[in-house]
């Protein structure tokens, strides 16, 4: 288990990945997290920059502390605000209302202090989230998030948070008017993660089956001796494709075709 949030199996895309070494484990992010815990320069310095001494003096300093959402003790993270000292594990956050900032100086708010969106806007009777389209709440809230540049966007902070992830930085930007910037700067001052990467759908492989053309049969009954992975250049066993989606096809003699017949339409196009 993750020595900061004594997690052994913690949500990746909010704790990070799990660092193992000197008798230490914790989440990358967790140590982001953690109240007075300084990054060193050079990431190959301990733990990303994170000194193993300097590590076990928080977790023995947070040994007493509880976290105010599911009452357990050794919560190394304190709200940002003067005077305030709720603390709580990072895995915890959300669920207490909570706000944790990923970037900068990775700054955490209680649901109290945290920061609220300023955009004056209220979403319309019956509003659905952008996203999963399920009902909104009928006002700003924790839970419920609005676009700050169109003002006409709303979703869920659960929602926003998984395109977060899926889009990356290069590829964030409101569902609705596609605003860039402002849009996701709002997102990270309000405690959604961004990955600083680029988004899944353009990583290797991602559309390899979109680029394999159809190669096969589709005819109720096939009547090619070699069956219907069989095609020929020309002649009865020719494989042709749906002239509209390319997606269905068929050899010349199961669609009882002429060879002078140089397109075929599937019967769902």
């Amino acid at each position: 288990a993750c020595m900061l949030c004594g997690r052994a199996e913690a949500d990746p895309d909010t704790c990070g990945r799990k660092l193992q070494k000197q008798g230490l484990c914790a989440h990358v992010f967790c140590l982001f997290f953690a109240n007075e815990l300084s990054q060193q320069r050079g990431e190959d310095t301990g733990f990303m920059g994170f000194l193993p001494e300097d590590i076990r003096h928080v977790i023995n300093r947070a040994a007493w502390k509880r976290c105010v959402v599911c009452g357990e003790s050794g919560a190394t993270i304190t709200c940002r605000e003067t005077g305030c000292d709720r603390s709580f594990h990072l895995p915890c956050a959300v669920e207490g209302g909570c706000v944790t900032q990923f970037f900068g100086l990775y700054r955490s708010f209680c649901w109290e202090h945290r920061p609220e969106q300023t955009v004056e806007a209220a979403p319309g009777e019956n509003t659905t989230c952008l996203i999963c389209l399920d009902p909104v709440e009928d006002r700003k809230s924790y839970g419920t998030m609005v676009c700050p540049a169109c003002k006409h966007a709303w979703f869920h902070r659960g929602c926003i948070q998984n395109q977060a992830i899926h889009a990356g930085y290069s590829g964030f930007c409101c569902p609705h008017c596609q605003n860039e910037y402002r849009f996701l700067m709002e997102m990270l001052t309000m405690g959604i993660q961004i990955p600083k990467r680029r988004p899944s759908w353009e990583e290797e492989g991602a559309y390899e089956q979109l680029y394999e053309r159809h190669r096969r049969c589709d005819a109720t009954v096939c009547l090619c001796p070699g069956g219907r992975e069989q095609a020929e250049e020309e002649g009865p066993w020719q494989l042709l494709l749906c002239c509209s989606c390319a997606a269905e096809g068929t050899h010349r003699g199961c669609a009882y075709l002429r060879n002078s017949t140089a397109s075929w339409e599937c019967d769902s196009c």
